[in-house]
């Protein structure tokens, strides 16, 4: 456990600059609102195991560095702060916390560096009095201060009952599919054909598998509806707990209503449903070959189909089912991102290590018992080795919980082939790693690529990707956009100028045109050639972005400083009602900075529902723009 002795604020500062925040070391300016240094002295006091952790106020991020770097900030009058600092620990929550506070000197400029301690078990949710339960509460998850959820309150209370136990009041064992759980028990017998439970009745088996409610035996909970519940009970009582595949032509998001997509919407108990969304997808897939120089025996080389389970497998036995919101599934032309409602528990640095954290332990215990997941975590292991063993890119992982949602990314792409090796060779000149070269192809696939993508791909820390990235970006292989932990990479000029289009694979893909085996929506032709992902984005707005004489008028009317945000909302809503509209543009209109519309208006209201992303499984896509929700 760290404590306030163990760093100076110097070496802090230098830590800082080395590796930038952390779990346990935030920076602050010194002038933020109060309330953002009390959220992180909450997630210190309440993050498990960590121990507790720093805060360096007087220190904030150098906006004219293209790499992450630090300076201090004087603060004028620290012991105002620090008599400030303290009566707030002592009044804003549940229960006073005491930090150690110290002032000190760093390049000349005072600073305050901060300890906060992790509280006892029994002291744990700290949370603001004002917000209560469990709005209130933070933790700290990685370098940032996350509000916490209901999922986050189990991990505080040990006796918290989980969530897939709830009672579904007017659903019985009339309501359960017979198909599903004669499923279960063809998959459970080939797993341990001597199990106890085989041998019990299905009201006997139903219970013995916590699908039953506990007070009235004679009707499902949650956990029973979703895994044997028929389609009609599922539709009647969770009509948005479904799986939606979406078939996209091309490799980005359609919204060009004359290239539409398609949609099937798939529901059903998860031990049936499961099997006919694999067998939907696999339907869809082009289907390669590799004949292995002097084998007469030529083997599958598309994606290994355990591979695509566990991914999907995951998603609805992980899923929050407290959310009113399908899982999707959308298959683009060179992957597959499947969407599903409920961060990951695990953070993401640790994704793939041994050992899980289940959101819905009865569900995933069936999937486990039937050999249909991987045990103790090492389900997305298995898929990048599954991956790996085909030549294929290995998969991304992103959780997300702002919007409450994990994507994981299946790309169709055999990786570092004689294909790959033959279009490097055009960046011979170049000095580059294995983990460089990967990414180059990422992005040829892509188009993007960010920190996190990069350490996934690498199987590397940080500082490892950070360093590789700042290399390709001074070979001028990438740009970057985004500030601090927000920079993503697009294709650089030395990329744009060098880049050939991908060598054409020896076997063409399948019409995949024909209706999907019980589907009734016709596949798009996935036949077209890939696009050059190397030629300069182009514009997919609708049409030129112009403001009516109305708006205008309207926002002629504002305020120089206008402190109505309703009314600015209005108008933000009303210039993206028809068409997606840049942030910069929407900036330019309103005769505001682009940061400071971003946090104090689009943000809040794409997280209101009010408008909505263009590119909603990548935030910080180069081209992301908003729309008015309808």
């Amino acid at each position: 456990m760290r404590n306030t002795e163990e760093y100076t604020a110097t070496e802090l500062f230098d830590l800082l600059n080395q590796q930038d925040e952390c779990d346990w070391l935030e920076a602050k300016g010194g002038h933020e609102s109060s309330h953002s240094v009390m959220e992180t002295v909450c997630a210190y006091a309440n993050e498990p195991i960590m121990g507790g952790g720093y805060i360096l106020l007087g220190v904030a991020e150098d906006s004219t560095s293209d790499i992450p770097q630090y300076k201090t900030v004087n603060i004028e009058n620290p012991d105002k702060f620090q008599s400030d600092f303290v009566t707030q620990c002592s009044n804003m929550f549940n229960l006073p916390i005491r930090p150690k506070v110290s002032v000190e000197q760093v390049n000349g400029d005072t600073v305050i560096k901060i300890w906060v301690d992790e509280l006892t078990a029994s002291q744990k949710p700290l949370y603001f009095k004002t917000e209560g339960l469990p709005q209130g509460a933070y933790r700290r998850i990685g370098p940032t201060d996350q509000r916490c959820t209901e999922d986050d309150l189990r991990i505080f209370y040990t006796d918290h009952k989980s969530y897939d136990q709830s009672p579904i009041n007017g659903v019985t064992l009339n309501d359960v599919d017979e198909t599903a759980l004669k499923r279960y028990r063809t998959l459970r017998e080939k797993v341990n054909p001597a199990a106890e439970e085989l041998s019990y009745a299905d009201d006997e088996l139903l219970e013995a598998l916590g699908c039953v409610n506990k007070d009235n035996k004679s009707e499902l909970n949650l956990a029973g509806l979703v895994l044997f519940g028929t389609a009609k009970a599922l539709r009647a009582n969770m009509p948005m707990i479904r799986v939606d595949y979406v078939r996209v032509p091309g490799n980005e998001w359609v919204e060009d209503p004359d290239e539409r997509f398609t949609t099937i919407d798939m529901r059903g108990p998860l031990l049936t449903l499961v099997f006919r969304l694999i067998e939907a997808i696999n339907a869809d897939l082009p289907k390669g070959f590799l004949l292995p120089e002097g084998e007469l025996q030529a083997t599958s080389a598309g994606l290994p189909t355990k591979a695509l389970r566990e991914a999907i497998v995951n998603a609805v036995m992980h899923r929050s089912y407290r959310e009113h919101r399908p899982i999707q599934v959308i298959r683009y032309d060179n992957r597959i991102e499947i969407s599903n409602p409920g961060f990951s528990l695990k953070s993401e640095e640790r994704l793939g290590e041994p050992g899980s954290e289940t959101r819905n332990p009865f569900i995933a215990a069936v999937f486990h018992e039937t050999n249909l997941a991987e045990t103790k975590g090492s389900g997305i292991r298995a898929m990048r080795k599954l991956m790996a063993a085909s030549h294929l890119a290995p998969p991304t992982f992103d959780s997300d919980r702002v919007d409450n949602k994990f994507v994981s990314r299946l790309l169709l792409h055999h990786f570092l082939d004689e294909q790959d090796i033959s279009w490097l060779e055009q960046y011979q000149l170049f000095i580059l790693n294995d983990g460089q070269k990967n990414a180059l192809i990422f992005l040829r696939e892509v188009g993007a690529i960010d920190n996190q993508t990069y350490r996934q791909m690498n199987d590397c820390e940080t500082l490892k990707a950070s360093a590789d990235l700042r290399t390709m970006k001074s070979y001028e292989l990438l740009q970057s956009r985004g500030k601090g932990r927000a920079t993503y990479y697009i294709p650089g000029s030395a990329f744009n100028s060098l880049s050939a289009p991908a060598p054409d694979l020896s076997a063409p893909a399948p019409d995949l045109s024909a209706p999907a085996p019980d589907l009734s929506a016709p596949v798009p032709d996935l036949n077209a050639p890939a696009p050059d992902l190397s030629a300069p984005v182009p514009d997919l707005s609708e049409t030129p972005f112009e403001l009516s004489e109305t708006l205008k008028e309207q926002i002629s009317q504002l305020k120089q400083r206008e402190h109505d945000t309703d009314k600015l909302k209005k108008i933000i809503r009303e210039i993206c009602a028809e068409q997606f509209v840049k942030a910069t543009e929407i900036a330019a209109a309103l005769s505001k900075g682009e940061t400071y519309v971003k946090r104090q208006y689009l943000s809040p209201m794409v997280k209101a529902k009010q408008l909505i992303y263009q590119y909603p499984d990548m935030v910080n896509h180069p081209r992301q723009a908003y729309k008015s929700s309808e």
